[in-house]
């Protein structure tokens, strides 16, 4: 695979400013690892409830609400980081970057593949740096494992199987709504995955998808106006590789969480899986016949990592990286889950 084309940096821009549209629990979250890394500024806040961006402006010294997005947009921030509902993800996206204001958004990115194009598309023409928070990439564990893939220490990766399963449901009503969230289950939990085999794997040409959708138990078939609770998805790659997807909100599945992905090839094996049950902790083990190695366990914290990669990026005064380009590609594989038409 070529190496990733980037465009010329432009200027340092030292310690960039930046605005948080969006700070509920995930904004928030993300908005105090930022301000605790030092490595940019949170100058100003804005949500749709004035009374959350008070709260959020209150937890660091020296940021200030927008009163909307239009003010935020127009205050000279040098990024914005978006935390809101996905409907509002590439629009948002679009209305900063033609600003030539850098952004780092939520997933998805867009509710198809279409919306992910879009904003690919105007980061290139800003020549902005453009980050998603797929934060799984992020951890020690998985950190770990895709070094064990480059390296060859596998062999051949013939095989991937992929899960993630939540024993909840999304609390908000507009996650079920296709219109506003763009998917179920696979929107909200298979993205993290499909992303992570795709990168472990170095991006492989995806040749084929199959897959199938619940609701409920019952499988779904031609129209539907809600969204997926269960999905069971099998991804063909060039080379003759397999991934195996299942994802799933409110499974019976004895814990809050399960998650795993399990890399196995000629030489050997290698597995992040999350502990008793946790979103936030997890390990990784290495596996050659009937001997298992741990690799790395908690504690590791991972949440913020990708958002302070992107504001070094952007302090650097980095442009425009293709590596954005993978974020369409997964767009497209889950619109292949999906039964839509993938438009290039």
């Amino acid at each position: 695979m070529e190496a990733p084309v980037r465009d010329a940096p432009s200027a340092a821009l030292g310690r960039p400013r930046l605005g948080f549209l969006g700070v509920g629990w995930i904004g928030c979250h993300r908005m105090q690892v930022l301000h605790d890394a030092g490595v940019a500024e949170v100058a100003l806040v804005a949500d749709a409830s004035a009374e959350v961006a008070q709260k959020a402006a209150a937890l660091v010294p020296g940021a200030s609400v927008a009163p909307d997005v239009e003010h935020l947009l127009d205050s000279g921030i040098d990024g914005l980081v978006i935390a809101t509902p996905s409907a509002l993800h590439a629009e948002q996206s679009l209305r900063a970057l033609e600003r030539g204001i850098a952004v780092f958004c939520q997933k998805p990115l867009g509710r198809n593949a279409a919306e992910v194009r879009a904003v690919v598309a105007a980061a290139r023409r800003a020549g902005k740096p453009l980050g998603v928070d797929l934060s799984y990439r992020e951890t020690e564990a998985m950190r770990l494992i895709r070094d064990l893939v480059a390296g060859g220490a596998l062999g051949a990766v013939y095989d991937v199987d992929l899960v993630f399963h939540n024993a909840y449901g999304p609390d908000k009503a507009w996650f079920y709504d296709p219109a506003l969230s763009g998917g179920g289950c696979v929107m909200d939990l298979g993205v993290h995955l499909v992303d992570l085999a795709l990168w472990v794997l170095g991006w492989p040409q995806v040749t084929e998808v199959s897959s199938r959708l619940f609701s409920a138990g019952r499988r779904i078939d031609g129209a539907f106006s809600g969204v997926e609770d269960f999905a069971s998805a099998t991804i063909d790659l060039a080379g003759g590789a397999t991934v195996r997807l299942a994802c799933s909100w409110r499974l019976h599945a004895g814990q809050e969480a399960v998650i795993s992905a399990a890399f196995h090839g000629t030489e050997g094996g290698a597995t992040l899986r999350n502990v008793d049950g946790s979103f936030y902790d997890f390990v990784a083990e290495r596996t050659r016949g009937t001997a298992r190695e741990r690799l790395c366990a908690p504690p590791d914290a991972w949440g913020g990592r990708p958002l302070v990669a992107w504001a070094e990026r952007l302090a650097a005064g980095t442009g425009f990286d293709a590596e954005a380009d993978h974020h369409i590609v997964v767009a497209e594989t889950l619109d292949r889950i999906y039964g839509r038409p993938v438009l290039g």
